[in-house]
């Protein structure tokens, strides 16, 4: 048996899904020889695969707007007790005087992987018996493309991990091998179907949503805010089709496959790096995994398809080849 572990995108809510790996691993004693990460799930992939995930949390309970932006777009305020982000319009400005493509830039982020996901720690990866896998979004190409461990030296591993967080146009465009790479997440959010096709057997599947819509949005008032509101309902949609066809690629090669959804909604905006929220996050991601120990979350079995999922599904089945 091939087990898999895969990490959807969500920006700073990777800290929730540190704690349900941490409660799979260390509590359940769960052992994985794939691990597949999207956005910021590749960031986590390497530390998981190594089982470093003392390491993780620190990463992931000490981060800020500071940390992964070296030029932030976003000004963010406190309006009655609660965040509210605006567009930093001198920050952006200067961005665009400079030339950049992009409202604003992560190069701190491509610092914070290079020292934490160290050579040595990619090197034991290469020779142990784990594959660990990013997606990036090849915007030239217009193509999502898998960068695996087994197949790339270290410079080129890290970044393709930052590519595959750059959630493009708020931070870096990752620029390689004369095309433009941006994340992975635009394409393929929750990458299971691609953890079958690589011979998982069993996968548990985090993904950084609740499992039915809780959230309305309000209305934008300018348009920096409504182009992240465009985004994340585009996000959305992308993330249920890739589970539906996750789902029916699961149920095609008989793979096991163990949802775990957020309970509730933990933010509007993953683009704020809050280290007291996300050192919150990571408890209740432990706390709910262990939770679900009995009955785990949305244990996948032929009747959890939805008719509008299989119908929506049936539709790519020819042309996915699953």
């Amino acid at each position: 048996m091939k087990k898999a572990l895969v990490i959807s995108g969500g920006g700073s809510k990777g800290a929730f899904a540190g704690g349900v790996a941490q409660y799979l691993m260390k509590e359940e004693n769960r052992r994985y020889d794939l691990f597949l990460g999207t956005s910021t799930g590749s960031l986590m992939v390497s530390h998981l695969a190594l089982g470093k995930l003392d390491e993780l949390k620190e990463i992931y309970t000490n981060v800020n707007q500071e940390t992964i932006f070296s030029n932030n777009p976003f000004h963010i305020k406190m309006v009655a007790g609660e965040k509210v982000v605006s567009i930093n319009h001198l920050n952006t400005l200067w961005n665009f005087i400079n030339g950049r493509k992009t409202f604003g830039e992560s190069k701190n982020l491509r610092s914070l992987i290079k020292n934490k996901v160290t050579k040595k720690m990619f090197e034991e990866i290469k020779k142990s018996d784990k594959e660990v896998v990013v997606t990036v979004s090849n915007l030239t190409a217009n193509q999502i493309e898998y960068k695996s461990s087994s197949d790339c030296t270290y410079e080129d591993f890290c970044d393709w991990i930052w590519g595959s967080c750059n959630y493009v146009p708020f931070m870096s465009l990752l620029e390689k091998d004369h095309c433009q790479y941006a994340d992975g997440g635009f394409g393929s959010l929750v990458p299971i179907r691609e953890a079958i096709l690589r011979g998982a057997t069993e996968i548990d599947a985090i993904i950084l949503e609740t499992e039915v819509t809780q959230i309305n949005r309000i209305p934008s008032k300018n348009p920096f805010s409504l182009l992240f509101d465009v985004f994340n309902f585009m996000l959305n949609h992308v993330e249920r089709h890739n589970i539906t066809i996750g789902k029916l690629a699961a149920t095609n090669k008989n793979v096991k496959l163990n949802l775990y959804y957020t309970p509730t909604v933990l933010t509007t905006n993953s683009l704020i790096f809050d280290e007291k929220l996300m050192t919150k996050w990571w408890k209740s991601g432990f706390k709910y995994a262990k939770s679900q120990r009995e009955e785990v979350m949305s244990e996948f079995r032929p009747d959890i398809l939805t008719d509008q999922e299989i119908e929506e599904g049936i539709k790519d089945i020819d042309h996915l080849n699953i």
